[in-house]
């Protein structure tokens, strides 16, 4: 008879929320209702799109922040303030640069008040298991970035934290120097050369997640909240042309477009539509991004529905580049996602297919029929005696739904549409909305 040994938790997050006030005293959600436990022996990897709360939630855990309700328990005790036993690595580096790389890996010894000989003794076992040993005395500007992150590393693994946390950590790196760190920290983690218990990181890289994870918790945004838990089954270290592998991603990726498919899917102009509202977080999809993405899928749709996946490698993108596109084009009704695959409907093909005139044409047809903003945007403009507006009126209206940042953002994002299309033009230095051809 087999006993299953009891998972010990190392921390659990309890009906967290997080809100944040605008200037206008608006309260706005980033986070909602999130539960989970971190157990030992566990990495695990929080995965979703940019804006969807997760590094909030990571300098939450650390005690660098406080929630709004709920809370965190670490072995039991609330965080309210940073504790010992949880480091963290940050994305960009973080370093002091008068500092020295032993300096800076000290920081932390230090200001846990060990003696000068004891940190000085443990920061160059940190430094040599780091693999950075002969630039103790280096400036980080004499670093190239994958060193000055390894320095990172050694200044969190110094303090022997049961728990580390990592916020997107290999995003600033070229891809080889974040393979070979990936690799490393793999190493120190099967080889037990740290007392790590648990580590946490935060990423929008699917095949990282796949990759290094043993769990991957995905969230979903506007407000950030868990949308699924997928346990990964097999052993470290994985190869990522195992069949087993790329499956493991495939999954991914049909959990995180089934998630974002039902949050946006329109299926024609009526209520829908109106569930849309102003103040919905319209993707961060270039227009020249866009109608090329359009013309891979309709060059790789002679057999079908395109393999997500596949299509990201082939076209070089990240999911924090891919998901904007597919939600895009969703929105504007150019192409449907389900399952993993992407399959342009009548108007994508119709799309693909036309002139650079004809092309405008549909897209400022879609774009005033499944858009709210779009429309209300071109119906102010031709109700002005003037036909024009400024940018602020708008910004205004929508900081009534968004932060000032997400409002700026949203408005950007609308005018680059809303002028490509030709349903309106905009004056940059006049900050200046207006009709060319007015009704």
């Amino acid at each position: 008879m087999t006993i299953e040994t009891e998972k010990k938790a190392i921390f659990t997050v309890k009906d967290l929320q997080k809100t944040f006030r605008s200037a206008e005293g608006q309260e706005l959600v980033v986070l909602e209702d999130v539960n989970f436990t971190m157990y030992e022996n566990e990495i695990v990897a929080l995965l979703g799109k940019s804006g969807s709360g997760k590094s909030t939630l990571l300098r939450i855990i650390a005690g660098l922040i406080k929630p709004s309700n709920g809370q965190v328990l670490y072995h039991g005790q609330p965080v309210t303030e940073p504790v010992q036993g949880i480091a963290m690595v940050f994305q960009n580096f973080a370093l002091l640069p008068w500092l020295t790389v032993l300096q800076n890996v000290e920081l932390g010894l230090e200001a846990l008040g060990v003696e000068r000989q004891q940190r000085r003794k443990r920061a160059l076992n940190a430094i040599d298991t780091i693999g950075l040993d002969g630039f103790e005395s280096a400036y980080p500007k004499e670093l190239s970035g994958g060193m000055r992150q390894r320095v990172g590393f050694a200044r969190a693994l110094v303090v022997d934290p049961e728990l580390l946390l990592m916020d997107e950590p290999f995003s600033a790196l070229d891809v080889l120097t974040a393979e070979s760190l990936k690799g490393d920290l793999l190493d120190l983690w099967l080889t037990k050369r740290t007392r790590t218990k648990g580590i946490l990181f935060v990423t929008h890289n699917i095949e990282e997640a796949a990759l290094m994870a043993d769990r991957i918790i995905i969230f979903a945004s506007d407000p950030g909240r868990i949308r699924a838990e997928l346990t990964v089954g097999s052993p470290l270290p994985r190869n990522p042309q195992d069949p087993h592998f790329r499956k493991l991603v495939d999954d991914i990726y049909t959990l995180m477009t089934t998630s974002e498919r039902k949050r946006v899917r329109l299926e024609d102009a009526g209520s829908d539509f109106q569930k849309m509202g102003l103040g919905y977080r319209l993707p961060d999809a270039e227009i020249s991004e866009l109608t090329g993405f359009v013309d891979a899928l309709a060059s790789e749709e002679k057999t079908g529905p395109v393999d997500l996946p596949l299509l990201a490698e082939s076209l070089h993108l990240e999911a924090d580049s891919l998901f904007p596109l597919t939600e895009a084009l969703e929105i504007l009704n150019f192409a449907t996602v389900s399952k993993g695959d992407i399959t342009l409907t009548a108007e994508g093909i119709a799309f693909a297919n036309a002139t650079i005139l004809e092309r405008k044409k549909l897209f400022a047809a879609q774009l005033e029929k499944r858009v709210p903003l779009a429309k209300h945007i071109r119906d102010t403009l031709d109700n002005r005696p003037s036909h024009r507006e400024s940018e602020d009126y708008f910004l205004r209206e929508l900081e009534e739904h968004l932060t000032e940042g997400e409002a700026e953002r949203v408005l950007t994002v609308m005018i680059d549409w809303g002028r490509y299309a030709e349903i309106f033009a905009y004056d940059y230095d006049s900050g200046i909305l207006s009709l060319e051809n007015p009704k």
